[in-house]
């Protein structure tokens, strides 16, 4: 179901759907990526004005089409100068991410096993870290899901777009504990900011 037409939206979910016939999720997500990087950097898809629109206090979620055939769900992301993620998973679901405008750097994490008196504790080592900017495209696919996304611009605005394979509507946050350096699971509830 498409939120808002804008121009391009149909060649945005036929891309995606041609995607998500594939038979399996790296072959999914690797054909979702090279599209998402053609689309963008063709500037054929003019994403509607709200996505350029920040939150005050939070990056906003716009949900652009959430397909009924498929499941899955395409969210332009708004990043005002310095907002960024705790560390997060995806409640195991894939995604492939773009960058539409701006920049911004994600961070991925592993998981380590918590020890000793740590029960219900996590603890995380970074494993990459990357500047992406307008065109670039990556994708997480389940274990391999804990990530921090940051808009490191003290000015400019960024603007993503996040196509999961299902409905996100709730994920995991990893907030630091006192010492150790280990971080509290918490789940939390997405909300979406208004398409119009």
């Amino acid at each position: 179901m498409l939120t808002t037409e804008f121009p391009g939206c149909q060649k945005l979910i036929q891309a995606i759907d041609a995607a998500v016939a594939k038979s399996s999720t790296p072959a999914i997500t690797d054909s979702l990526r090279n599209s998402l990087c053609k689309l963008i950097q063709g500037k054929e898809i003019e994403l509607p004005a709200c996505v350029f629109e920040t939150a005050e206090d939070r990056y906003a979620r716009r949900e652009l089409y959430h397909s009924d055939d498929h499941g899955y769900c395409v969210v332009a992301m708004t990043w005002g100068p310095g907002q960024g993620t705790p560390i997060h998973d995806h409640c195991g679901m894939w995604c492939v991410e773009g960058v539409w405008s701006g920049a911004l750097e994600v961070v991925q994490y592993e998981c380590l096993a918590a020890t000793g008196n740590q029960e219900g504790l996590y603890r995380f080592q970074p494993v990459g870290s990357i500047q992406a900017g307008p065109g670039s495209a990556g994708s997480l696919i389940p274990p391999h899901e804990y990530h921090t996304i940051r808009n490191p611009s003290d000015d400019a605005i960024a603007v993503s777009l996040h196509i999961y394979s299902g409905n996100m509507t709730h994920c995991a946050v990893f907030k630091p504990t006192d010492g150790d350096r280990c971080y509290e699971r918490q789940d939390r509830q997405l909300s979406l900011d208004p398409v119009n």
